[in-house]
């Protein structure tokens, strides 16, 4: 018999619609869906993106702005 390949369950991913203080916008951000599992709605999608903005600022030298609004993608 041959060898039988493992499978790997996709990794599930939700994207978000970002809106800064600033009037600037981004789209489709990935925040996994496991983040989103529990009570506290799109809260923990606001911290992650945060988190991702701030890696994004110390690596470029240029901050973000502050997040007006989030909303998920095609909503």
């Amino acid at each position: 018999m041959g060898r039988q390949k493992k499978q790997v369950a996709p990794a599930s991913f939700v994207l978000f619609d970002v809106l800064y203080e600033d009037g600037n916008r981004t789209s489709n951000r990935k925040v996994p869906g496991d983040l989103l599992d529990g009570l506290d709605g799109d809260d923990p999608a606001r911290t992650f993106i945060m988190s991702q903005d701030q890696k994004i600022a110390d690596m470029s030298g240029q901050p973000r702005g502050q997040i007006k609004s989030l909303k998920r993608s095609g909503k």
